[in-house]
């Protein structure tokens, strides 16, 4: 049986043995009743990380996102972020849904830095017409791009200047971190919540954390229980959680330096322009020709690669589990996959001349 590699996504990991053994171990309690010692645990050990007064644990990064825009926003209220922000474009639509809140999507660069001046003038006036302006949101890693501290220190500024409430969703934030080489407690220092990951990059099977104020933390458990997040005997999964920010932060320069050494070996294949000047943490993206998605997530997956798309562009997303022996591989996989192309679309074009 062939044994794929999977380049699809970092939510494909598997728990390491280490961290299934502290799963079984977890002492664990009824968690809606804040009797859960594993999932307290974790709760103080990110809050301590972050430098964050209060942490809340939750199934997922779509919850986690959704509660932090219930408690920030009123129904008729209004969130303003980029255009290709996840809690935007990847979360099913849930804060209209179910918050009544209402989205200002806004041009964003592929690093995930919202135009402030767009921002600015997207602020509705206090009128009676329009949704209230409450909050803004941004996202780090995005694309696999780190927000620069200039930029997040102007955004910043331009939240407190125009009363609004700061939400980072930052589910690869510690990606972010290694990348820049500071500690994460000061990468969102200055934001009134932040949502952290646990089953991207760091390799647990389920989780995130929501971080703010001991108030807003408070506010979001009622909603976090309305929504269907309310566990019990939940700290076997928080025992992973815990594992993972105490064994799995310092290694995403692992993923990152895989990533750097794929995007080494493909720059400059036909047909498949690498965004390589760019790459910085543990995401590869590609440019492939239109019309040809299927035929090569096929061909990829008849040599053993699982690969991702979004949109038009290919995605490899670099984890624990791919093995630094597997990367020749790849590179070797999408030269093969190059000169493929060239002679499919040599074919075609004959045809149609033909």
């Amino acid at each position: 049986m062939l044994e794929y590699v999977d380049l699809r996504s970092d939510t494909v990991t598997k728990p390491c043995e280490a961290m299934r053994t502290a799963m079984a171990k977890a002492p664990v309690g009824d968690d809606v009743m804040e009797e859960d010692e594993s999932i307290n645990e974790l709760q103080s050990l990110a809050a301590a990380m972050l430098d964050r007064p209060a942490a809340l644990f939750f199934p997922s990064g779509t919850q986690s996102n959704l509660c932090a825009l219930m408690a920030h926003c009123e129904r008729g209220d209004e969130y303003l972020c980029g255009q290709h922000a996840h809690v935007y474009k990847y979360e099913a639509g849930g804060a209209a849904v179910l918050g009544s809140i209402q989205p200002q999507p806004l041009q964003m660069t592929l690093g995930g830095e919202v135009d402030l001046t767009q921002a600015q003038n997207a602020i509705k006036d206090d009128d009676v017409h329009y949704a209230k302006s409450k909050l803004f949101c941004l996202e780090n890693t995005h694309y696999g791009y780190a927000l620069t501290k200039d930029y997040t220190k102007d955004a910043v500024k331009f939240a407190r200047e125009n009363n609004l409430a700061l939400h980072m969703d930052g589910a690869r934030l510690f990606n972010a971190s290694v990348h820049n080489n500071v500690d994460p407690k000061e990468l969102v220092a200055e934001f009134d919540t932040v949502s952290i990951c646990l089953s991207k990059g760091l390799g647990a099977p389920v989780g995130s954390l929501l971080l703010g104020s001991e108030d807003i933390i408070d506010k979001t458990k009622r909603i976090r229980k309305m929504v269907g997040g309310g566990m019990r005997q939940a700290g076997i999964v928080a025992a992973a959680g815990i594992y993972a920010l105490q064994n799995n932060v310092k290694r995403l320069s692992e993923d990152h330096q895989k990533a750097a050494e794929i995007s080494s070996g493909i720059d400059g294949l036909e047909h498949l322009e690498c965004w390589s000047s760019n790459q910085q943490t543990n995401m590869v993206f590609m440019r492939a020709p239109k019309g040809y998605k299927e035929y090569i997530i096929n061909f990829m997956e008849e040599r053993g690669f699982l690969i991702g798309f979004f949109g038009q562009d290919i995605r490899l997303v670099l984890h624990k589990d791919i093995k630094g022996e597997a990367i020749p591989k790849i590179i070797q996989g999408f030269k093969e996959l190059s000169v493929d192309l060239k002679n499919q679309i040599k074919t075609c074009a004959s045809q149609v001349k033909a």
